[in-house]
């Protein structure tokens, strides 16, 4: 997987277009940088290219320490990189270990939204806050979705590891990452000579109720140094290279920005369940959408 994307950067990102780059992130500027910016949008159903915010000029030009190795300046690629026909993604996401796998965790119709390639730079690679993956893949009547982390290096403490709430899988989801029916054209309010955002996060809980569950929900705990991160209730979850991480999308995790001089490369999918067999329902205000006529990846199909 690694020698493929690596291939992939090579051949695909051309980070002097500024069409073809965008940053990713997950803190304060997160609304900014993915909330408009169609790019993001349109990697539902493409493989897209998404820089540390600190391996860019202004957002766009590559700094030039990366110009001969550029694949060092990614925070990410994602969302469609499962569907590459004869790709090592397409072939891990379905094969029969995979299948077997989520069946016995009790999936009945496993359809995949999303994958991604995370590389967690050494030096670099920036925090991810607090959150739920359901909050990204919502779905009705029940959560379904389920997170698959392959690590591709060895994951510690010191690049980057995750960290999990134990028991938080319990808890509902607090929040919704959607697209803004202000700017999509079905809100009831009056247009704006200010275009408004794109995507939007909804809150699902009273926010006294959020305070008391998780106050550092979409960002990290006040104090966010390991011991910090211990004593409200984060365990810090280190493996090795091959290993698989697997856990259910209302889960709070996090993990920390890698200071280190190792990276931490992880593949990662997403499944929920499937209309078709389950009767569970993918949110028609998600952030991630496909066009109609296609279809989510249906792991029983392959």
């Amino acid at each position: 997987m690694k020698k493929q994307m690596k291939e992939l950067v090579e051949t695909e990102w051309h980070p002097s277009s500024s069409s073809n780059t965008a940053v990713f992130r997950t803190d304060e500027g997160q609304l900014k940088a993915q909330g408009s910016n169609d790019y993001f949008l349109d990697s539902a159903t493409a493989v897209h290219y998404f820089a540390e915010k600190d391996a860019l000029l202004g957002n766009e030009e590559l700094k030039k320490e990366y110009y001969q190795n550029k694949v060092s300046a990614l925070n990410k690629v994602g969302h469609s990189l499962h569907t590459l026909p004869s790709s090592t993604f397409h072939a891990y996401a379905t094969s029969e270990k995979i299948k077997t796998l989520v069946h016995e965790l009790g999936w009945i119709d496993p359809v995949i939204p999303q994958s991604m390639y995370i590389f967690k730079q050494s030096k670099i690679g920036g925090e991810v806050t607090s959150h739920q993956d359901s909050t990204f893949l919502y779905t009705t009547p029940k959560q379904s979705c389920l997170g698959l982390w392959l690590a591709l290096d060895d994951a510690t403490m010191e690049n980057g590891c995750l960290w999990v709430r134990p028991k938080s899988h319990l808890e509902s989801v607090r929040r919704k990452f959607k697209r803004n029916p202000d700017y999509f054209g079905n809100s009831d309010k009056a247009p704006s000579s200010t275009p408004p955002p794109k995507l939007i996060f909804e809150d699902l809980v009273d926010v006294q109720t959020q305070k008391d569950i998780c106050p550092w929900e979409g960002t990290l705990p006040e104090n966010h140094t390991f011991q910090g991160l211990l004593d409200v209730g984060f365990v810090p979850i280190e493996c090795k290279a091959g290993d698989l991480v697997v856990f259910p999308g209302t889960l709070d995790h996090l993990s920390l920005a890698n200071t280190s001089k190792k990276s931490r490369h992880t593949f990662q999918l997403h499944l929920v369940e499937g209309y078709d067999v389950a009767g569970v329902t993918w949110d028609e205000s998600n952030w991630l959408q496909y066009p109609n006529g296609m279809s989510f990846l249906s792991i029983l199909n392959e």
